[in-house]
């Protein structure tokens, strides 16, 4: 369990050598099991940010690890410059998984939004007939999708824009859940596409109105427009249903999909779409090296299976009921440090309130991993939990527990 190096000294070489474009909570891992890690020193915490919601099936899931482990034996890696034996099941299992005519495998999560807003406007030409040079996005404020150079240009993060000019033309971005400003936005008839999360993550888990995503989808239907769905984050059963949308009956035109389309193991990401809308790209006008390599096919295969075998969509809901009823009972007891219980499933947040004292949700997670379980701030006051989708009753009690003990040691340190 223990590694040569201390969480210190892996700490050092991180900062002395690594770019700093991170900044970690300062505990060091080197080991996972299930909804377990374990640092250097052997103390064990519950993971409840799940790698950004890639690891939904548990670290190192051994029915991943075994179709990783046996692929490797293999082949790993052919280019796209031959077919692949594993290329095909895979493309068909991803297909028929989420009901769609096709399936276009890339990386990483953001490789395969680049890939969405290429095929988005490649349809918008062909099948639209939109002026060349002209298509235009419609995006959500606040929204995240990635950090290329492309995809930042319709960011509303500072952080993700400042000094990273010139940016990319052609979107448009309206504020999130507001149908009437969308209305207007996609009368547009240079509007090729309408790209959206279900439920904002990075933003904070912002949940949009009952009957959004339905009537967006009606809008974009009416226009002749592509409705995108980012499910990157909230897809593979975290929100308690197989995809975000499905609690609004929506099909998306064009699905993005990727951290636990491989369980954490590597990167796999893709795209799925219809042969009107994914058939408009032809070969030699987008591709990627590593995209849909054997290994990759292999373990988003067992993946994937490992979500339907394990009903995880299913304990997702049923644990996200019970840890968000905790969350609110904790609220009412500490309505000086939480002001906001919100989810879905097993995607939740909480709002913390600054403390007199100068205390913040940066804070209250350092506090949180000192007593055995492991989150992360974002914009500074909202605190994600989401834990693997594997998580029984029992853990989910003692996690709970943790929240509470943490809560009161860091109210009574205020006094």
């Amino acid at each position: 369990m223990k590694s040569n190096l201390s969480s210190q000294d892996a700490i050092a070489l991180e900062e002395k050598y690594g770019a700093h474009n991170y900044h970690p909570l300062p505990v060091v891992l080197t080991k996972g099991q299930g909804v377990y890690v374990w640092d250097p020193e052997g103390n064990r915490y519950f993971d409840f940010l799940s790698a950004y919601s890639a690891v939904n099936q548990g670290h190192c899931h051994p029915r991943i690890i075994g179709a990783l482990t046996e692929q490797a034996s293999q082949l790993t890696l052919t280019s796209r410059a031959f077919y692949s034996a594993k290329l095909g099941e895979c493309e068909k299992f991803i297909s028929e998984f989420f009901d769609y005519q096709k399936v276009l495998m890339m990386n990483s999560g953001a490789e395969a939004v680049e890939t969405a807003i290429k095929l988005a406007r490649r349809w918008g030409y062909v099948k639209k007939g939109i002026p060349d040079q002209t298509a235009n996005i419609i995006v959500a404020n606040d929204n995240f999708h990635g950090r290329t150079t492309g995809i930042i240009s319709f960011s509303s993060d500072p952080d993700s824009t400042r000094n990273f000019g010139p940016y990319m033309p052609g979107y448009t971005s309206i504020p999130y859940n507001d149908l009437q400003v969308l209305e207007k936005a996609i009368s547009d008839p240079a509007v090729c596409a309408f790209l959206v999360e279900p439920i904002q993550g990075e933003a904070g888990i912002k949940i949009p109105d009952e009957g959004f995503l339905t009537k967006a989808y009606q809008l974009c239907q009416q226009h002749n427009v592509l409705f995108i769905a980012d499910e990157i984050q909230t897809g593979i059963a975290r929100t308690g249903k197989l995809l975000a949308c499905h609690y609004e009956n929506v099909r998306p035109d064009i699905l993005i999909l990727g951290k636990a389309l491989s369980g954490g193991v590597l990167p796999v990401s893709a795209i799925l779409a219809d042969d009107e809308i994914m058939l408009t790209i032809k070969p030699g006008e987008h591709g990627s090296t590593f995209g849909g390599n054997p290994l990759a096919c292999a373990v988003a295969i067992e993946a994937l299976s490992v979500i339907r075998d394990e009903s995880l969509a299913e304990n997702a809901k049923e644990m996200g009921e019970r840890f968000r009823g905790g969350l609110t009972d904790m609220k009412s007891r500490y309505p000086q440090v939480i002001s906001v219980v919100r989810g879905r499933g097993l995607l939740n947040a909480v709002e913390v309130l600054p403390q007199e004292d100068g205390r913040t949700a940066w804070d209250l997670c350092i506090a949180l991993k000192e007593n055995g379980l492991l989150a992360k701030p974002t914009h500074g006051h909202i605190i994600r939990f989401a834990p693997p989708l594997i998580i029984t009753e029992e853990q989910m009690n003692e996690s709970l527990q943790i929240i509470e003990r943490t809560l009161e040691t860091y109210t009574i340190s205020a006094c």
